[in-house]
This record gives structure tokens, C-alpha cells and sequence, in this order.
């Protein structure tokens, strides 16, 4: 390289350059995606058409699909179960609907439990070229509220959801038990930032990556917890950071341990969870009180905000957990949380040995 470059002035152009590129490399996936969009729904269109004018039924779908792969091999999609996708696809959206991509104030707005109708131009935009053929196929399928399909699609593309993600939101309900968060965030926190706060929190966690078949104690999920933190983090949702497990706090010459501890790098605050097995108690909040409030004063700089509390339980009574929660001023959140279902006995003792399966591969190779 030649002496009268800056290194440091290089590699800062080198990383402009290389965010271009992986700029332009998004915009040509998503202009090829929303192209490959338009198309099913042009053919759904041309294949509707043509069964509504001259009756024709599944064989000819099953002749076009042989002709299109054919004399298309190389391109994948055109099987009869596609093609009949495709014919619903345009049924589905061929009324007042929009290809669109969703703008800000969309999905801002998207987290509220106030009706569609209410934050939406008098058309529905649905994002519908924003997501992926497979995801488009899963929420036609899955849902037919048109309320609920334009909250899966946001969540899909705020949170990078995976088609399979998606398919297990739906199954637990995420749109029906969305809002279900007990809180006390709209009398402790500014407007603002109560808006930010319930988006960055829900109800319920699913933590299906532990199974205990015996006997259990909050400190067993933590340490499994953070044994998975990867996915415990994504679990959580973007932003999180981790800060430590039964995290010390001095007060007075007494010691104090906060089961999980986070920053939230979005929000610019701390989150700390405590975590308790079987049914909420009133008596947990005044613990997580006291723990937001030495945050603040110990952990927090100029710039953070204000300390999140967030209790995870498994069950809650949530006129109870309201009445908890009146009259405390530190902003607290309280949720459920499901953990994975472990096998049953009989079905465990039936399946082979780690050593079985081994022997088991060593015959068939040998």
C-alpha cells in the first residue's frame, strides 16, 4: 500500500464502501422478492379468470404446472399446491388492497391495541411485498382477520421473524394475547417512553428451549436461562443486552442479588427481572421496587432512563397484578412465561441411548 494513505482514513472508506454494497445487495433481494410477488399474483389472477369463463378445474392446473416446469426448469414454484397459493392470493387481495411497503408511523403505531382502523388509511395497506412468498402463504392460511394479518406482517419484518417463527406465533395466539402485559407504565413513565416500554416488552415468554421431567426451583431456569442465552436474547427481543445473573447490589452494608440484569441499548435503560415459579404474588412487586430504585441511583448515568422492572411468573390473576401495581412508582411490568414441554415418561423411556444410536451408525458404516 502506498506510505502517503492513511490506514485509518482506508478502512473507514473500506467500511463505507462495503455498507453500500450490503445495501444495495438488500434492495436488489427485496425488489426481486416484491417482482416475484407481483408475478404470482398476476398468474393467480390469469388462472382465476380462466377457471370462473371456462370451468376448468384441477387437471388443468396440473397440465400447467408440467408445461411451466418444463419449459422453465430452472425456476422453482409452478407446482400445482403453489399455483392454487397463487389463485387465492389474488382472491385474497384483489379488493381495496394495497402492494405496499409499510411506512414509519406504521410501525410505530403497530404495538397499540387500538383497532387497524384507527392508525390505517381508510384502505388497507398490508405490507405484503415487505415479506417473503412463504410468509404471505402462512398468514392466508392461518388468519383471516384482516386486523390480525397486518400485525403478523409488521411483527415479521420489526423482528426478522423466520416462516417458522411465524407459524408458532400464530399457534400461541402472539395477536390475541398481545397487550395482555400488566403494567403501570402509563402513571410512571413519560408518554413517550411508555409508548417504547410496552413495545419492548410482551406477554407471554415462551421459553421453550428448557424441559424439566423433575422437580424444579427458579434458580434451575436461571442457570438453564443463561446456559441459552442466545436464544434467551432473542426471546427477549432486539436490543438486549446481558448484564449479569444474580446480580450484587450493596445497600446499607447488606447484600442484594437481582435474579437477571439487562441493558436495553434501544431505550437506554436498565431492565431488571426477577423471575418466580408458579402463581404471582403481590408481595414480588415491592421486592422489584427496591431493586429499580438502586439502579437508578448506583448503575444509571446522565443518559439512561429510567429503570424498567419486568416479573416473570408463570400464572397471574391480572386484576390482581393491577391492584399490585397501583401506587408504585418505579415502572414495572408483569408477564407469564411458558417453558418447553418435556417428553413423558413412557414415550423417554422408549427412545434409544446416545450410545445406541452410535452402535447403531458404526453397523451401517462398517
Amino acid at each position: 500500500m502506498n506510505n502517503n494513505v492513511n490506514t485509518a482514513e482506508y478502512k473507514q472508506l473500506l467500511n463505507k464502501i462495503k455498507q453500500r454494497l450490503v445495501l444495495a445487495q438488500k434492495r436488489a433481494i427485496f425488489s426481486a422478492s416484491a417482482e416475484m410477488l407481483h408475478m404470482y399474483w398476476d398468474i393467480g389472477e390469469m388462472l382465476c379468470i380462466k377457471q370462473k369463463e371456462a370451468g376448468w378445474g384441477t387437471k388443468f392446473l396440473e397440465r400447467i404446472s408440467i408445461d411451466l416446469k418444463n419449459d422453465f426448469p430452472e425456476i422453482k414454484g409452478f407446482s400445482v399446491r403453489n399455483c392454487q397459493f397463487m389463485i387465492q392470493f389474488y382472491k385474497e387481495y384483489n379488493q381495496e388492497l394495497t402492494f405496499t411497503k409499510p411506512s414509519v408511523s406504521q410501525l410505530e403505531n403497530i404495538n397499540t391495541k387500538q383497532p387497524v382502523s384507527q392508525f390505517m388509511p381508510p384502505k388497507y395497506q398490508l405490507p405484503i411485498t415487505s415479506i417473503s412468498w412463504a410468509h404471505n402463504v402462512v398468514i392466508m392460511q392461518k388468519v383471516k382477520d384482516i386486523d390480525a394479518r397486518y400485525w403478523y406482517m409488521i411483527q415479521t419484518i420489526k423482528n426478522a421473524w423466520s416462516r417458522d417463527f411465524l407459524v408458532e406465533a400464530i399457534k400461541l395466539d402472539y395477536y390475541g394475547k398481545h397487550g395482555a402485559l400488566a403494567n403501570n407504565f402509563d402513571v410512571a413513565l413519560p408518554a413517550i417512553e411508555t409508548k417504547q416500554v410496552k413495545e419492548m416488552l410482551k406477554d407471554p415468554y415462551v421459553f421453550d428451549m428448557l424441559t424439566f421431567t423433575d422437580e424444579y426451583s427458579e434458580h434451575d431456569v436461571e442457570i438453564e436461562l443463561i446456559k441459552h442465552i442466545e436464544k434467551f436474547l432473542l426471546e427477549l427481543g432486539n436490543g438486549f443486552a446481558f448484564m449479569g445473573r444474580q446480580y450484587h447490589l450493596v445497600v446499607s452494608d447488606s447484600d442484594f442479588y437481582i435474579d437477571l440484569l439487562f441493558y436495553h441499548a434501544f431505550t437506554h435503560r436498565y431492565v431488571v427481572i426477577e423471575l418466580k415459579r408458579g402463581e404471582f404474588k403481590p408481595e414480588y412487586i415491592g421486592k422489584l421496587n427496591f431493586y429499580c430504585s438502586v439502579v437508578d441511583d448506583n448503575l444509571c448515568r446522565e443518559s439512561d432512563n429510567q429503570t424498567i422492572g419486568l416479573l416473570l411468573c408463570q400464572n397471574k390473576d391480572k386484576v390482581i397484578a393491577e391492584y399490585a401495581l397501583r401506587g408504585i412508582n418505579k415502572p414495572i411490568g408483569i408477564s407469564e412465561y411458558e417453558l418447553g414441554q418435556a417428553l413423558p415418561e413412557h414415550l423417554r423411556s422408549s427412545l434409544p441411548s446416545i450410545e445406541e444410536i452410535e452402535q447403531n451408525l458404526n453397523e451401517i458404516n462398517n
